[in-house]
C-alpha cells in the first residue's frame, strides 16, 4: 500500500510540473521551443540570432539578452537606443530576483505649466518634447556590466553589423511607409528613414539592406571608449562603465542634447549627467505557491500582483477556461486593480508616498473582491482606499470620490487613434542558461515615427506622453523634472519551490498585465503547455485609462477572440458588456518554462508577431 501511494504521488507530481505538447485540447501555430543548455526569444528572429552569437561564444544569459536588446533596438523592434529598459533578473548564486529600473526622467523645464501654457491636456506623443531622458543604452551597460561575462564589443558586435546594413524586414519598411509624413518633419530622421525621398515608395523595400551610418559611429565610439580603457588596465566592468559616462557625459551626450533642442526638445547636458540606471527589490506576491515578480509602481507590474491577489478568493478552475463566468470575473479582477493603478501608481522617488504595502495586501484583496457582482458588469468601479490597511488615512479622500466619473451610457466611440496606442508593440526579450541565469525584458521607446537626435542615430524616447498634468486624474503621476513617468511595460519572473519557473513578457502598451495573467493562469490553473498558454485565445479589457494619448477610457469594454463561442459573447452582452472581436488577443508573448524533472527549458512565443527565439 505504501509503495502504491508512492507511485501516485510521483505520477501526480509529474503532471503537475512536466510539460507534454497539445495535451490540452487545442493546437499550436507555432512548436514550442526547447533546449537544455540555453535559451534566447524576443521580437525579431534575426535579433533572437544575436542572443545566440553570444551564448554559442560562452556568453550568459545577461550578455545575450543585452546583444538582442542591442539588435532589437537597431531593428527599430520598435523601440531605439534612446528609449527605456525595464528588466527583472533572477541571479542563480544569490537565488534572488533582481529589478532593473532603466527608464529615463521629465527633462528640466518639463512642468504642468510649461505643457499647459502651450495649450496641450498632456504632453505631446511625438517628436522632441515627447521625450524622456535615453535610458536604454546605460541599462544595457549595467546589466553587462554587473551581471554579465563578455566586453561591450562581443555584444555590440551584431548590432553594429546590422547597422552596417540588414535586410529590412516588412513589418518596420512599412511602418516608416505609414508615417512618413511625420517622418518629414523631423531632418535626421528623414534622412535615416526615408532613402527613396521624392519616388512613391520613399520608405525602404521589405529585404532592402537597410543602412544607418550615425548609428554605428555612436556604438563605435561606446567600443573605442571600452578598449582603451581596457589598455590602460581597467577592469571589464570598469571600462563598460567608462563608455556608460561617454554616452551620457561626453560627446555622444553633446550631440544628443543639440539634436534635441534643435527639434524643440528640453533634454539638457546634466540631464543626461545626473540620470543614473536603479538597481532595485522587485514587487511579489504568493499565489497558490508559486512566487511572482514584478517591477515597482513606477512600471503598471503590481496590476498582475493586485489582480492575483483577488483571484485566489475565486475557484477559477472549476469555473472552466473562458467560460462566461471565469472571463467576467477575470474581467472583473482585473479592473478593480486597473482603477487602483490609474490612481495610485507613480515614481516611488518623488513624494507623495504611494500606499503599495495596502494596495498588496491580501486583506485589501478580499475586501475588494467583495465588490464584484457576479451577475452583471460593473462599467464604474473606481479605485479602492488602501490606506487603512496599512494603518494611515488617506490624503486624498476628496480628489478620490470625484476621481473617474465617466458617463457609461454616452457610449462614446473610441478612436482608431485610441486603439492603435492601446496596443501598440514594442519588443520583449527572454533568456535562460544552464547556471541558472534567467532574464525577462521588456524595452520600449524611441518607436516608429522616432524623432532623432542630431547625427547619433539614435531615436528618443515618446515616454513623457504617459504623465498627467492635473492632480485629480492621479496625485503620484504629475510630471515634474527628474520624475519617472508610470510606464506600461512590465516584465515578469515567477518562482516555484524556490527555483525558476516561469519567465515571461508580451510587447503592447496597457494591454500587457491582463493578457500576462491570462498566460499565466492558462498553466498554472489550466495546465496548458507554454506554447498553447502563448497562443490561447484571450480577452482584453479597455476600462483604464490608456497610458498614451488623451488617456481616454472604455467602460464596460470586452475585445473577445473570435474563437470564443457567440453564445458567450451573448451571455456577457446581457451581463452589460459591449462586446467586439478580434483574430489574435494573445500577445505576443514570448516565455519561458523550466523543466526541473527533465532538465531542459521550454520556450513559447505566441502567433501573433514575429517574436520568436533559439535554442540549444
Amino acid at each position: 500500500m505504501k509503495k502504491s501511494t508512492s507511485v501516485l504521488f510521483f505520477i501526480a507530481s509529474f503532471f503537475a510540473n512536466a510539460q507534454s505538447f497539445n495535451n490540452f485540447p487545442v493546437t499550436t501555430q507555432k512548436p514550442p521551443l526547447h533546449g537544455k543548455h540555453w535559451m534566447a526569444i524576443t521580437g525579431k528572429p534575426l535579433a533572437a540570432t544575436a542572443g545566440a552569437m553570444i551564448f554559442s561564444k560562452g556568453g550568459n544569459a545577461i550578455d545575450a539578452s543585452c546583444a538582442m536588446l542591442a539588435a532589437t533596438c537597431t531593428m527599430w523592434d520598435v523601440l531605439s537606443w534612446g528609449g527605456e529598459t525595464q528588466a527583472l533578473i533572477y541571479n542563480p548564486k544569490t537565488k534572488k530576483v533582481i529589478a532593473i529600473n532603466a527608464l529615463g526622467v521629465a527633462p528640466t523645464g518639463a512642468t504642468p505649466k510649461f505643457f499647459k501654457d502651450k495649450g496641450m491636456k498632456y504632453p505631446p506623443q511625438y517628436g522632441a518634447l515627447a521625450a524622456v531622458t535615453p535610458g536604454t543604452a546605460g541599462g544595457l551597460m549595467t546589466m553587462l556590466a554587473e551581471y554579465g561575462t563578455r566586453s561591450l564589443k562581443e555584444v555590440l558586435s551584431p548590432a553594429m553589423q546590422m547597422a552596417e546594413g540588414y535586410p529590412i524586414e516588412a513589418q518596420t519598411a512599412n511602418s516608416i511607409e505609414r508615417e512618413k509624413e511625420r517622418i518629414k518633419a523631423w531632418p535626421y530622421s528623414k534622412k535615416v528613414f526615408l532613402p527613396h525621398l521624392g519616388q512613391t515608395r520613399e520608405a525602404p523595400d521589405a529585404g532592402e539592406i537597410f543602412i544607418q551610418k550615425d548609428l554605428l559611429k555612436t556604438l563605435q565610439k561606446l567600443v573605442e571608449t571600452e578598449e582603451l580603457a581596457l589598455k590602460k588596465g581597467k577592469s571589464r566592468k570598469e571600462a563598460i562603465y567608462e563608455a556608460n559616462d561617454r554616452f551620457y557625459k561626453g560627446d555622444i551626450s553633446t550631440e544628443f542634447v543639440r539634436g534635441c533642442k534643435e527639434q524643440g526638445g528640453l533634454i539638457t547636458k546634466d540631464d543626461l549627467a545626473q540620470w543614473k540606471v536603479k538597481i532595485e527589490e522587485p514587487m511579489s506576491t504568493n499565489y497558490k505557491g508559486i512566487e511572482v515578480y514584478k517591477l515597482q509602481q513606477w512600471s503598471q507590474g503590481p496590476v498582475m500582483l493586485q489582480t492575483l491577489n483577488i483571484l485566489e478568493n475565486f475557484d477559477l478552475k472549476s469555473m472552466g477556461y473562458n467560460s462566461t463566468r471565469y472571463i467576467h470575473t477575470l474581467y472583473q479582477s482585473m479592473n478593480l486593480a486597473f482603477a487602483d493603478r490609474d490612481f495610485y501608481y507613480g515614481d516611488p522617488a518623488f513624494a507623495p508616498e504611494e500606499p503599495m504595502k495596502g494596495l498588496l495586501s491580501k486583506d485589501y484583496a478580499k475586501d475588494r473582491s467583495k465588490l464584484i457582482d457576479l451577475t452583471k458588469n460593473n462599467p464604474n468601479i473606481g479605485p479602492g482606499d488602501p490606506y487603512p490597511y496599512q494603518g494611515e488615512l488617506n490624503p486624498y479622500q476628496n480628489t478620490l470620490k470625484s476621481f473617474g466619473n465617466v458617463d457609461f451610457e454616452s457610449k462614446k466611440p473610441l478612436t482608431e487613434q485610441y486603439f492603435k496606442d492601446f496596443t501598440a508593440g514594442t519588443t520583449s526579450i527572454e533568456a535562460a542558461d544552464k547556471e541558472g541565469w534567467v532574464v525577462s525584458v521588456t524595452p520600449s521607446g524611441g518607436w516608429v515615427p522616432a524623432c532623432i537626435a542630431g547625427n547619433t542615430g539614435i531615436g528618443m524616447s515618446q515616454r513623457m506622453q504617459s504623465f498627467v498634468l492635473e492632480e485629480k486624474e492621479n496625485p503620484f503621476n504629475v510630471v515634474a523634472p527628474g520624475k519617472r513617468p508610470r510606464v506600461t511595460l512590465t516584465p515578469t519572473l515567477a518562482l516555484k519551490d524556490g527555483k525558476p519557473f516561469l519567465s515571461f513578457a508580451k510587447q503592447a502598451g496597457d494591454e500587457q498585465d491582463q493578457l500576462l495573467i491570462q498566460f499565466f493562469l492558462n498553466m498554472v490553473e489550466f495546465n496548458m503547455t507554454v506554447q498553447e498558454a502563448c497562443e490561447a485565445p484571450s480577452f482584453i479589457t479597455n476600462q483604464m485609462y490608456s497610458s498614451f494619448g488623451e488617456h481616454e477610457k472604455a467602460n464596460g469594454s470586452l475585445i473577445l477572440n473570435n474563437q470564443i463561442p457567440a453564445w458567450t459573447s451573448k451571455e456577457l452582452s446581457k451581463m452589460g458588456y459591449r462586446t467586439s472581436f478580434r483574430e489574435r488577443t494573445s500577445g505576443p508573448i514570448n516565455a519561458i518554462y523550466f523543466d526541473w524533472i527533465h532538465g531542459s527549458f521550454w520556450g513559447g512565443s505566441s502567433n501573433h508577431g514575429e517574436d520568436y527565439g533559439l535554442g540549444w
